[in-house]
């Protein structure tokens, strides 16, 4: 339970004594304040218990009967007054004007501090949020339970935990289950909300009221498609614990309706992608055929991301959890719009292959995510990036790799002019006045950069080891510049 004003001064240890009655002692209190200010309701929020011990009344003398009424249209649920600091007793005035406008007033005693009382509001506090997600873990143990026997069973057991009106709906807002049984439609005004909830996307909602209900709706979907709506009707809006408890619900829900979209047939495709991908599956040899002919005819391009599987993939294409993503397979000339539309994340997608190549299209579908990863945009296929051994390089490691071997000349203020001046040297394969000219400046001022790059890198210019790798280095940070 809450704290109240009742238990308050139920409290030994506090000695509170009620002035107005027992009036307004069941009131739960939301916080204590402190203040003397003549007016402090400008620093309230209601639901308050407002302590004070009148010590600006003596030197300001206040309107006790204003005071109390701006402090009951501020709705705070009681008043304390600390007798032995200013004043020895609660004035009358005060009292009165408590009883006038129905403030619950409480004396006090000058041995307990103000923070005692603070503390057990606080102590009380935690205990009700420790018990409210206790039971919210409870109520949410026994959702997951009841979804091993269907959605029909979470639907059951989400109306009788929340005494709410509970309805399952299909993706056009058809009743598929209805708790309690027999449970009356939707509202109509609720009809166009589905409507909209369809549009939006998996994360929204919609909630209508319809005459003393609330009525609440989200969509049931794992990607992007919606498969169902839960909604749920209640005398008032949901308390926190409550809507822990149907979000709990919409994610059981959504994964129960998403079991049932995909058939035992869509789970063995996926299998089949999933061995053949890790090479668990041959599909040259002849006892896979039948296996194989669950895969969209060749030529294929195996789609790499780093979401989860989206929507079910349509007829002809398979989609499977791989890695800490999803893969996708599907037929060679699929647009990029489908394929995004069925993965989740940036997306890297490869050249045609057959299904004896799915292994290498594979290789080529992760580097072009590592590709789409730094570009931030749009999908990248493996057609758009360098080939040989140059786009082997073209990786996040190859890149830091790079960075790292030109970061000497980089931290230089004159590390542009370096940079251009060691890629026409090495273009020129070391001819002085070649490279020169490329770059426009005179033979000796080239020779003095690369003096200064030669003190800067610890490696032998001469050595082609050490030239090839510099000169790919200047070339993926070119691509990058």
């Amino acid at each position: 339970m809450p704290p109240t004003l009742g238990g308050l001064v139920r409290t030994p240890s506090l000695g509170l004594r009620p002035l107005t009655g027992d009036g307004g002692l069941d009131r739960a209190v939301g916080w204590v304040a402190v203040s003397e200010l003549t007016d402090p309701t400008p620093y309230l929020a209601g639901g308050e218990l407002l302590l004070t011990t009148g010590v600006r009344w003596a030197d300001s003398p206040v309107d006790l009967r204003e005071y109390v009424h701006r402090l009951a249209l501020r709705d705070i649920v009681g008043l304390g007054f600390g007798v032995g600091v200013a004043l020895e007793r609660t004035p009358d005035q005060l009292r009165e004007a408590a009883v006038e406008f129905g403030v619950a007033l409480l004396e006090v005693p000058r041995p307990t501090p103000f923070i005692a009382i603070g503390k057990e509001v606080s102590r009380v506090l935690a205990k009700e949020e420790y018990e409210g997600l206790s039971r919210a873990f409870t109520a949410q143990r026994d959702l997951t339970r009841a979804a091993l026997s269907g959605a029909a069973a979470v639907v059951d057991r989400l109306a009788r935990d929340l005494g709410a009106r509970v309805l399952l709906l299909s993706s056009d807002g058809a009743p598929r289950h209805t708790a309690p049984a027999g449970a009356s439609p939707l509202p109509r005004d609720l009809g166009g909300g589905l409507d909209r909830l369809r549009a939006a996307g998996p994360r929204a909602s919609a909630a209508v009221t319809a005459g003393a209900e609330h009525i609440w709706a989200q969509p049931l979907a794992t990607g992007r498609r919606v498969r169902g709506f839960l909604a749920v009707g209640t005398d008032g809006p949901l308390g926190p614990e409550q809507r822990t408890l149907v979000n709990a619900a919409v994610s059981l829900l959504s994964l129960e309706l998403e079991r049932d979209a995909h058939g035992e047939g869509a789970r063995l495709g996926e299998g089949v992608l999933a061995a053949l991908l890790s090479g668990a599956l041959d599909p040259a040899d002849p006892g896979a055929e039948r296996l194989v002919a669950a895969l969209p005819p060749a030529p294929v391009v195996v789609a790499a991301a780093d979401g989860a599987p989206g929507a079910p993939p349509p007829p002809g294409a398979l989609v499977a959890a791989y890695g800490e993503g999803a893969v996708l397979l599907t037929a060679a000339d699929t647009p990029d719009v489908v394929v995004t539309d069925l993965l989740e994340g940036p997306v890297g997608i490869s050249d045609p292959a057959d299904h004896t190549g799915l292994a290498a299209a594979l290789a080529q579908a992760e580097r072009a995510r590592e590709a789409a990863r730094s570009r931030g945009g749009g999908p990248v296929r493996a057609a758009e990036l360098p080939g040989g051994l140059l786009g082997l390089a073209d990786t996040p490691a190859g890149t830091r790799m790079a960075e790292e071997l030109l970061a000497p000349l980089l931290a230089e203020r004159s590390g542009a002019d370096l940079l251009a001046s060691l890629r026409a040297y090495l273009a020129a394969s070391g001819r002085w006045d070649a490279a020169a000219e490329a770059l426009g400046v005179h033979r000796h001022t080239l020779r003095y950069r690369m003096r200064r790059i030669r003190e800067l890198l610890p490696v032998d210019l001469d050595d082609p080891d050490v030239r090839a790798e510099l000169w790919i280095s200047l070339r993926l940070h070119g691509a990058r510049a």
